[in-house]
């Protein structure tokens, strides 16, 4: 089933942009309790296996947790599923949890400025303008290098641990919803 979790890929990026300038999270901060209210994220797209019947509908996020070290949102699907060539409905209603991705991000590494140099070595003559060297990392999947560096430039930002970021989440949800 193709999907398009828009408000949870916001939601996230703007976490994680938060968390990567510095907002370091204890890695000991207790998870917070589920939204009493889910957020409504809607779903639409094709049925992966079947001959393109179409899905419509909402996932209602209630909270987010950890299953096998990674960040899902847990909620309940509700809508519609359509086969297009005889118009049959059939309606769905059923818990779901969702991988969420890490979005890509970038850090910060060097960003110098060396401003003019003129130089006169025994008769020669160097002159060199402004030099500005921008150095970034991207850290991401397959970014082991970028991955590296932004992880040390964030050393002293404090732990930030996959469960602190559950309960960010949650908190977060709990406000929205």
């Amino acid at each position: 089933m193709t999907k398009t979790p828009r408000r949870i890929g916001v939601l996230f990026v703007a976490v994680m942009t938060a968390l990567l300038l510095g907002a370091g999270l204890a890695s000991t901060a207790a998870a917070a309790p589920p939204s009493q209210q889910a957020v409504p994220v809607p779903i639409t797209g094709t049925v992966a296996g079947t001959e393109q019947q179409l899905f419509s509908g909402t996932l209602n996020v209630q909270r987010f947790a950890t299953q096998n070290g990674e960040l899902t949102a847990v909620g309940t699907l509700v809508g519609t599923l359509t086969d297009p060539v005889s118009g049959a409905q059939s309606p769905i209603d059923t818990a779901v949890s969702v991988p969420v991705a890490v979005a890509q991000s970038s850090c910060q590494i060097l960003d110098l400025v060396l401003g003019p140099l003129d130089l006169d070595l025994l008769g020669l003559q160097i002159h060199l303008d402004t030099v500005h060297l921008n150095i970034t990392a991207q850290s991401g999947p397959g970014n082991l290098l970028g991955n590296l560096l932004c992880a040390v430039t964030h050393l002293l930002d404090g732990p930030a641990s996959l469960n602190a970021i559950v309960a960010l989440l949650n908190r977060l949800l709990g406000i929205l919803g």
